[in-house]
Order: C-alpha cells, then structure tokens, then sequence
C-alpha cells in the first residue's frame, strides 16, 4: 500500500488596517491534512495564531512543522533578503522558539517562500537553514526533518546528518527542469480541483508529473503540499484527499 504526507502552509496570519487576518481556512485545511507547516513570525504569524495551530494540531493529530522565513512581512517572505548567514540562523532559531513557546511540538521544518528556494540553490543559506535546525535537533534531543526542494539544501542536509523529505506541489506548475513555475508567470498554479486531485494519484503511483509544457517529469517526493492561501484552497484539498482515499493510498506523516 502506498503512504504519503499531504502537508499545507497555514496559521499565516497577516497585518491589517483592522488588526490582523488569516490568508486560509486553517480549520479546512486541517481536517485533510497529515502535516501543517506553521509561520513562525517571520513573514506571518503570531503568539495567538501559533497558539491557535498548536491547539488545532492536538485535537485532529495533525503533526506541526516550523514553516520559518526571512523576517519580511511587508512581501511576505517571497522577496530574497540580502543577510548574512550567522544573522539569518539567528532570526531562524527566534522563529523555532517562537513556535515552540506557543506549545507547538516541531517535528520538521520547511522554509518558506524566497528562503525556501535560496535554501535550495544557494549553499550559504542552505548551511544557514541547516545550522537553526541542527540547533532545534539538539535541543529537543530528536531528528528533526527538513522538508524542501532543490540540490544545496539536500546536500547540506545530508552534510549534517538532518533527514531529508523531498516535497512536490499539487497546486503549482513545474517548468520542465523541475523547478517550479514562478508566481505571477503563465501555468505558475493548478486552478482546478479535479486535476490536482488526478495529480496526486498519479505522483504516488507512479512518481511522475507533467511539467507546463507537457515534459514528463520524474519526481520522489515524500510530501505533497497544498497551500492553504491558493485561490479554492479548501475545495482543492478536499477533491485531493478522496483521491488519494479512492485509490487506496494512506495519508500519514512521516515524521
């Protein structure tokens, strides 16, 4: 029988001229989910938002990530930020205790937005990523898995001797290297239900997905991610879980 993790990005809470607002249905989002990677500050996120995931998580058994970024709420931590990095391990390991202070219990961590992609590309970010997590490891006297994508983090990864989950987005276009579509260019999202549901499927069964352009890709992915602020999150998430129910594949956290 196949196992997969299906994971979402969620609790990200966002300032507002009223307060503060969420961007997803983080309550949705957790009745299908295995795994939710939770904002710990630095794009979004607060103490009652990670409070509120942390008490979610208990009540569906849905395991929590760190889901941690360069301190950048103004673009949400999707624009590359110029820091160095003893200063970006620092601002990582804040956000790891920041999440752990609301009572959650990380059992991995994923990078989020531009921190995420730097992370997999650039080895000074990846040693930077891996260095706060080997440090949240060693204080919670535990593996703590990183969840991600791209050769550098992997590679640092393995340098340290931190497990590594390799990940494939539902919801997102692959251009034909295997990266991903970038946000705002033709094919960067999967708009319908249906077919990110038949795409995941098709990736569990087989290990393959279709890139924009129709090349056929090969991908071993550990998790699958669902982002929670994608245009009919909810509605998408669910079409994928009884998909993946349909055929008979268990959805599980690994961690």
């Amino acid at each position: 029988m196949h196992v997969i993790d299906l994971n979402a990005d969620l609790g990200e809470t966002v300032s507002t001229l009223a307060g503060t607002a969420p961007t997803a249905d983080d309550e949705a989002m957790f009745a299908v989910i295995s795994s939710a990677s939770i904002a710990c500050g630095g794009h979004a996120g607060d103490a009652v938002s990670m409070a509120d995931a942390a008490a979610r998580a208990a009540r569906t058994g849905v395991a929590i990530g760190a889901h941690p970024s360069y301190v950048d709420r103004e673009n949400f931590g999707r624009v590359r930020v110029d820091v160095d990095p003893r200063t970006l391990q620092g601002q990582l390991e804040e956000q790891f205790a920041a999440l752990r202070s609301a009572g959650a219990d990380i059992r991995y961590v994923k990078p989020h937005g531009a921190l995420y992609h730097s992370a997999g590309s650039d080895p000074e970010t990846a040693r930077a990523v891996t260095s706060a997590v080997a440090a949240l490891a060693a204080d919670l006297a535990r593996p703590v898995p990183i969840l991600g994508l791209g050769t550098e983090i992997e590679r640092a990864a393995g340098d340290a001797g931190i497990p590594f989950v390799r990940e494939a987005f539902l919801d997102r276009g692959y251009l034909a290297d295997g990266t991903l579509v970038p946000r705002g260019m033709p094919g960067d999202l999967v708009h319908h239900p249906a077919e990110a549901a038949a795409r995941a499927v098709h990736l569990v069964e087989t290990g393959r997905l279709i890139a924009a352009d129709g090349t056929l890709l090969r991908v071993d992915a550990g998790s699958l991610c669902l982002h929670g602020d994608s245009p009919g999150a909810v509605e998408t998430a669910h079409a994928v879980r009884r998909a993946l129910d349909a055929a008979g594949i268990a959805v599980r956290a690994p961690w």
